[in-house]
């Protein structure tokens, strides 16, 4: 059984005990957390796609810890200018992990 869900403007496909990096989401670690942004269920035999959610369905996730993505450099420059910017930046993100998929 897997669903794609849809967290932080992206869309993910998960299964039950995958573990993955989304966009921060607020919580401690051990937290239980509940996405309910389902595009789509399928279990085996059946598939339910939602327009644009499937209704009733929930993806329950533990929320395993807060972390950093890697730096990533911005560099500006203006030939003949002498106009040059150097700035970094290191994303929020949250792993969690698939505890239970439910289907309506």
């Amino acid at each position: 059984m897997f669903a794609v869900i849809k967290t932080g403007g992206k869309q993910y496909k998960v299964q039950k005990d995958d573990k993955l990096l989304i966009e921060k989401i607020e919580g401690e670690d051990g937290a239980k957390i509940t996405l309910d942004e389902v595009l789509m269920v399928v279990d085996g035999k059946t598939s339910k796609v939602g327009e644009p959610l499937v209704k009733g369905a929930v993806v329950e996730a533990k929320l395993v810890s807060q972390e950093r993505g890697p730096k990533i450099t911005i560099f500006k420059k203006k030939r003949r200018q002498n106009y040059r910017r150097k700035r970094g930046h290191r994303q929020d993100l949250t792993m969690i992990q698939i505890t239970n998929i439910k289907a309506a």
